[in-house]
């Protein structure tokens, strides 16, 4: 078996052997604020990769039931009706709806696994669950590769250190090394820097200081709560939407 992790989308290769899940985090928000809306009642969320994209789609669904959510440089979009924060995805604004979301990096890495084999977003908010599928890869033999959505093409530290924790929650421990690449290796070491304090990586992160600037302190709070939002979803034609055995 093996663990494979990739820093940004640029570095995306399934490993060798028998295919198993995909994992893309970007914790600091785009799969946070999933994991919020799909826990709250949201039907599906389809990521698309621009502002003019989503504008275009949701004119050609012409549903009530479609949200349009995204940010741009972390602030929300003008005329969506949401923003890429976990904290706006209650239940009296998502339940039953669509959601249309772009995002500076997380809808894009999604796009670029397209293919890639089965994939599951991920972040704190939802890591026991997605763990546990991943356990259950590797007891069938099946390689693991996790994405990391990065920030504007480079390494983030908190996709970075949420890929760590999601690898040690997977094998056992950062004590295990065997079959993980170097950039898993790295990860695991950011987990021993850190220990289990998420809000520390997060903070410190370029990501969460740029939100912490902008006063959005409370979404980087919100995304560093382990299983906040325990749901495991599936990117299957398009669409995120809760995996068959979690539905």
């Amino acid at each position: 078996m093996r663990i494979d992790v990739v820093f940004t989308p640029a570095g995306l290769r399934h490993p060798k052997g028998k295919r198993g899940p995909v994992f893309v985090i970007d914790i600091l928000r785009a799969t946070t604020a999933m994991c919020a809306a799909m826990s709250n009642g949201a039907k599906a969320i389809i990521p698309v990769s621009s502002t003019e994209e989503a504008l275009r789609l949701a004119q050609t669904i012409g549903s009530n039931d479609v949200l349009l959510a995204g940010e741009n440089r972390c602030i929300k979009i003008a005329g969506f009706h949401l923003g890429n924060s976990p904290l706006e995805m209650k239940d009296t604004a998502v339940r039953g709806k669509t959601l249309i979301v772009t995002t500076s990096n997380g809808t894009k890495a999604l796009l670029a696994c397209e293919g890639a084999g089965t994939v599951y977003p991920a972040a704190a908010a939802n890591l026991s669950l997605a763990a546990e599928r991943g356990r259950e890869s590797l007891e069938d033999d099946q390689n693991i590769l996790i994405v990391c959505a990065g920030r504007n093409g480079a390494f983030a530290l908190d996709d970075a250190y949420c890929a760590g924790r999601l690898a040690a929650a997977i094998v056992g421990g950062t004590r295990h090394r065997q079959g993980l690449n170097d950039a898993a290796l790295a990860s695991l070491d950011l987990v021993r820097r850190y220990g289990d304090d998420w809000e520390r990586p997060l903070g410190s992160s370029r990501s969460g200081r740029e939100l912490l600037k902008l006063g959005l302190g409370d979404d980087v709070r919100d995304a560093a709560r382990p299983d906040a939002y325990p749901v495991l979803m599936q990117f299957h034609q398009r669409r995120v939407t809760l995996s068959p055995v979690h539905a």
